[in-house]
């Protein structure tokens, strides 16, 4: 039945846009499913129980487990007899939704060509790089395929409109144009006739059809044709809005002549970057980039027009004016939308208006082009997508959000469905990158490597979000104004704002809390209620308030919970032994608590993936300075454990240690092992012996402080695969041999390590994938750090912070030929740093508050005449030598 509902709500949801009396159907058959699922996922859990005593105390909650499967037959049966009432599924209801679409895409065409070309700022750059990219003088070669990409709204099609009708580079170059609009739904044989009637003529268009006469046109009628025609032609098309790529495969192979090598040019336009690199290679990929902020605010004082002058004047029309360019992040479609309604309303109503931004998008009729770009991506989404979009509305706005934190999140709640036995975090972290491609979240942070670590949801994309969330009771959000009963069966509450609301609703149906705010006021449940018995995800790390030892105690009762976030800092100073009941728990956050060592109990939880615990050091004498948990005996039970930090190696037994090697899943592992540990030479045996069987391990970190690492010689075989290591503590002068075997190691951090400069050249050097090398205290203890010809091939960023008796850095010619950022953080070069002429992409050269170099002055003469044009940044208020 449950299979039957999620392949019914798969169709209805393309085609309920049209029809509200489904729509409503679909809803209730959705929470049905959310009720079905779980019941099922409570009774697996009761099931099982392993002991006989156990069963026989559950025969209460089995008996109450049966009461519910009854009454949801019944409920199911109720909702069938409502669909043959008003005969809500049609024959023809399971066929793509032409007409909705349709009226979507003449909005959105509309709105475009309404844009009027001399109300836009910022797009002469754009145009020229764009058609600088088409390289419209060279006249022979293949055609030439320029894909211009970008969110909804961004402003893609007055850009390819621009060059389009630019007569100096196009029209009198290229001896016929067309321009055809794709969309999501388009009649093949009305686009080839477009297209012929575009580039050839009217006529021309007529004598074909003449010729076709009394016979039935089919597609490879009009293409051979056109293809024919275009042979010898040299031919400039702009194809705007191109969705698939099945779409872009059958225009390009039946339209386009293979053999015309006259120079042609296409554009293509689209909201999705992947299909961009599918179609073209990267250099021809232009991104548009949102206006800058001086541009957007240019933008709105043109479409209200108001002046400069006039804005400056009043002090109440500057702060809503820079509320909401904030507001729409650049986005040229935003601006105008929300411009045009401002210039028909006075500027003291200017505020309401921008407060009712997110509560109007869904009804004003003003805003409909601006909520329309949003659902049309929205809605092209496949149905896996869209509940990983729509949870993107428990965050609030402008909130920066971790690749790891949202994945995990996802697969705790069943959005990621893995198959055929590959691994569910890469199904995971596809799904973020194609949110990412398809412009729906906008990359915030990037690493070294070029993976996205986390993103941001644009401000108007969000408000419509929030909408459909809040339409589809799938989330939640409480803030300051909130009303104290909540009506419907939401299965994601979040709290946002200063103030911890009360509120009133039924909190059985709740999947998922999450807090930003203040603790919530009664009558709204406790952090651990037993009111939330559906409950698979608890996160509490960004709250206002810190999470005490009584907040967890029931924490057990929660049988559901697959994701929990306590990180501090809390005043949790133990796990509750009832934890051992979360059986299905796979992520356990509980860094910077009081908590000494964990559980026996935890061993329990055979799906943990990932087990993040570190303690709480405040200044005082009462506590140790480590900040790592011991965890008990039993821990190679936990066979699906991939992350786990930080573990207090002091606080562990020598088994416990010895069983770490045990853990064959694992990716990153942290240890600390500060004061005695180094004299504990069984223990350290255990240790040297768990980490060369952790062959799946990417990320390793050992901290003994300033005391010894010397041990880590006697590693004879690392982790092959290891890409990140961290090493805080002596090595004796030099790196372990097997350091220079590494051959996947992508970022090193060392400290107190007391390198020479043979160890940094000779063996660090030679690594072929190092792309980030981070100094710290002591971690070099010559004078002079250089990097030779030939070494560091692959480095991208070097971190160096308190390196005496450091004084200068070098750059010989031919080293590090990838370097790109410099950052030198504490410290002082007497002899400055040398060679940065000989980095041919260096981009910026950082000095931080306490970072001193000789001769400011020469080093920024050396950037300002480097040909790839970095930057000398200066942190903070400073004084240089």
């Amino acid at each position: 039945e449950l299979e039957t509902m999620e392949a019914f709500l798969e169709v209805a949801e393309s085609i309920k846009k049209k029809d509200v009396l489904l729509k409503v159907w679909a809803k209730q058959v959705r929470d049905l499913s959310y009720n079905i699922e779980d019941c099922l996922s409570e009774f697996m859990v009761h099931v099982g129980s392993q002991s006989f005593l156990r069963r026989l105390m559950k025969l209460k909650d089995r008996h109450r487990i049966a009461v519910r499967i009854r009454d949801l037959k019944a409920r199911v049966e109720e909702v069938s007899i409502r669909n043959t009432r008003y005969n809500l599924i049609k024959a023809e209801a399971s066929n793509t939704t032409g007409d909705m679409d349709s009226h979507m895409e003449d909005v959105r065409n509309h709105s475009a060509s309404n844009i009027d070309e001399a109300e836009l700022v910022g797009f002469s750059k754009p145009k020229k790089e764009l058609i600088k990219l088409m390289d419209v003088k060279t006249e022979e070669g293949t055609a030439k395929v320029v894909f211009v990409v970008g969110m909804g709204g961004l402003g893609k099609t007055t850009l390819a409109r621009k060059a389009f009708e630019s007569k100096e580079d196009i029209v009198n170059n290229f001896s016929c144009q067309a321009w055809i609009t794709v969309s999501q739904t388009f009649s093949k044989i009305e686009m080839l006739k477009d297209m012929i009637m575009q580039l050839f003529g009217n006529e021309d268009l007529k004598k074909r059809l003449k010729e076709l006469e009394g016979k039935t046109v089919q597609v490879d009628d009009l293409a051979r044709y056109l293809r024919e025609k275009l042979q010898e032609k040299r031919y400039f098309i702009v194809l705007d809005d191109l969705w698939t790529i099945d779409a872009w495969g059958w225009i390009k192979d039946i339209a386009f002549p293979t053999t015309n090598i006259k120079g042609s040019r296409i554009i293509v336009t689209t909201r999705d970057i992947g299909l961009a690199q599918q179609c073209t290679s990267k250099s021809l990929i232009y991104h548009l980039e949102h206006l800058h902020i001086d541009q957007a605010t240019n933008l709105l004082l043109k479409k209200i027009g108001k002046t400069d002058e006039e804005t400056k004047s009043d002090e109440r029309m500057l702060n809503v004016i820079s509320k909401i360019v904030n507001k729409c992040g650049g986005l040229p479609l935003a601006i105008l939308t929300i411009g045009g309604l401002l210039a028909t309303k006075v500027v003291e109503m200017w505020e309401s208006i921008y407060e009712q931004i997110p509560s109007e998008l869904g009804t004003n009729p003003s805003l409909e082009a601006m909520r329309r770009m949003v659902t049309l991506s929205y809605n092209h989404l496949p149905s896996h997508l869209k509940s990983c979009f729509l949870y993107l509305s428990i965050f609030p706005e402008d909130f920066e959000i971790k690749r790891r934190h949202l994945v995990d999140r996802w697969i705790a709640e069943g959005l990621v469905r893995a198959s055929g036995g590959v691994n569910v975090e890469d199904v995971g972290i596809g799904y973020f990158n194609e949110l990412i491609n398809r412009n729906m979240i906008q990359l915030s942070k990037v690493n070294v490597e070029g993976i996205v670590k986390s993103c941001r949801v644009h401000d108007i994309m969000r408000d419509v979000m929030v909408s459909i969330s809040r339409d589809e009771n799938f989330v939640h959000l409480v803030g300051n104004s909130e009303a104290s009963i909540i009506e419907g069966n939401f299965r994601h509450v979040s709290y946002h704002g200063s103030k911890g609301q009360n509120i009133g609703m039924d909190w059985s149906h709740v999947r998922s809390l999450t807090m930003f705010g203040e603790r919530p006021a009664e009558p709204s449940p406790s952090v651990c209620s037993t009111n939330m018995r559906m409950l698979r995800a608890l996160d509490l790390k960004n709250t206002l308030f810190k999470i005490r030892q009584k907040d967890i105690n029931n924490i057990g009762l929660l049988c559901l919970l697959k994701y929990v976030d306590f990180k501090g800092p809390s005043y949790i100073y133990a796990l509750p032994k009832s934890i051992r009941r979360l059986r299905g728990l796979q992520n356990l956050d509980i860094r910077d608590s009081y908590i000494v060592a964990l559980p026996t109990e935890i061993t329990e939880l055979h799906s943990l993936r990932s087990l993040r615990c570190s303690r709480w050091a405040p200044y005082s004498s009462r506590w140790s300075k480590t900040n790592g948990v011991g965890v008990p005996r039993g821990i190679s039970k936990l066979k699906e454990l991939q992350i786990l930090e930080v573990v207090d190696i002091n606080q562990t037994s020598k088994k416990a240690v010895k069983e770490l090697g045990e853990l064959i899943q694992l990716r990153k592992l942290s240890i600390v092992g500060k004061g005695r540990f180094a004299d504990q030479k069984r223990k350290i045996l255990y240790l040297c012996a768990a980490i060369e069987k952790l062959s799946s391990l990417r990320s390793l970190s050992l901290d003994v402080g300033s005391g010894s690492l010397e041990w880590l010689h006697n590693v004879s075989s690392p982790p092959a695969l290891l890409k990140k290591l961290k090493l805080l503590g002596d090595l004796g002068g030099k790196m372990p041999e097997w350091v220079g075997s590494l051959k996947h190691l992508v970022k090193i951090h060392l400290e107190w390590s007391r390198l020479k400069e043979d160890q940094v050249t000779e063996m660090l050097g030679k690594l072929p994938k190092l792309m980030l090398f981070s100094l710290d205290s002591y971690a070099y203890v010559g004078k002079k750090l250089v990097f030779r010809a030939e070494a560091f091939v692959n480095l991208r960023k070097l971190s160096i912070d308190i390196t005496y008796p450091l004084t200068e850095v070098r750059f010989e010619k031919g080293a590090s030929p990838k370097m790109e950022l410099i950052e030198f953080s504490d410290g002082d070069l007497k002899s400055e740093i040398i060679g940065i002429n000989h980095l041919p992409v260096l981009k910026q050269i950082s000095l931080g508050r306490k970072g001193r170099v000789a001769n400011l002055g020469m080093l920024q003469a050396e950037v300002d005449k480097h040909p790839n044009n970095p930057v000398l940044q200066l942190e903070g208020d400073l004084q240089r030598a």
